[in-house]
């Protein structure tokens, strides 16, 4: 047996390359120390006591009755555990809820909040800065407004927080997406309307001011 042959024998077989999976293991979310303290457990004692429990094979409902029922969790945390196991083990992933994926954008403004609620308010400036026609099922002046989104799916929520007489702040929730891809897009795309917005509503706030209060367009009573 010449040694190139010896050699071939002796090399070890190559291992087969690890199946991928979908989604990758991540952090649970919510520090050791705040789980702890409200629910007794660390992440890690909770992850052992689900995965004992068989929770890696239950759906969202499932693993938040066990954590109720069996750990008498109050509601709020049933979920919090549930939803930072399910990131733990691969379950969900980043931006996910059990109602699909959410995203949020948010920018603070030198205006004030009349006013930029205002910008978003008024069909007309609003389209300065958003295309896309929307149809508000709620509107709270002054606090939110809610819309159906066709182009990606979901629903969106705008709301308007004062942080102070000429400063307020803007931010965009965008609930229910198919996937983490709709999550990016969307995050782009209310990003640069946010981008686009802000002198909109800086010439808007001057204009509101400028007649004592009322939005331009609009006649007082």
């Amino acid at each position: 047996m010449t040694a190139k042959t010896k050699a071939k024998k002796k090399a070890a077989p190559k291992k087969k390359a690890a199946k991928k999976t979908g989604k990758k293991n991540s952090a649970p979310g919510m520090s050791d120390a705040s789980v702890k303290a409200k629910t007794g457990k660390t992440w890690a004692e909770w992850i052992a006591a689900l995965d004992k429990a068989g929770a890696k094979a239950m759906n969202h409902k499932e693993i938040t009755a066990l954590l109720s029922k069996r750990h008498k969790l109050a509601d709020w945390w049933s979920q919090m555990v549930t939803v930072g196991y399910e990131r733990a083990k691969g379950l969900r992933e980043l931006h996910q809820t059990a109602q699909g994926f959410n995203t949020s954008v948010s920018r603070t403004l030198a205006t004030g909040l009349d006013q930029l609620f205002a910008a978003w308010d008024e069909a007309r400036t609003r389209g300065s800065f958003l295309k896309e026609a929307i149809a508000v099922t709620t509107r709270n002046p002054g606090k939110n407004m809610r819309f159906a989104w066709d182009k990606d799916g979901g629903k969106v929520e705008v709301r308007f927080t004062a942080k102070g007489p000429e400063k307020a702040q803007i931010t965009i929730d965008h609930m229910g997406l198919a996937n983490s891809a709709a999550v990016q897009r969307v995050k782009t795309f209310w990003a640069d309307t946010l981008e686009k917005m802000g002198e909109t509503a800086l010439k808007t706030s001057k204009r509101v001011r400028g007649s004592g209060g009322r939005a331009s367009g609009r006649r007082g009573k």
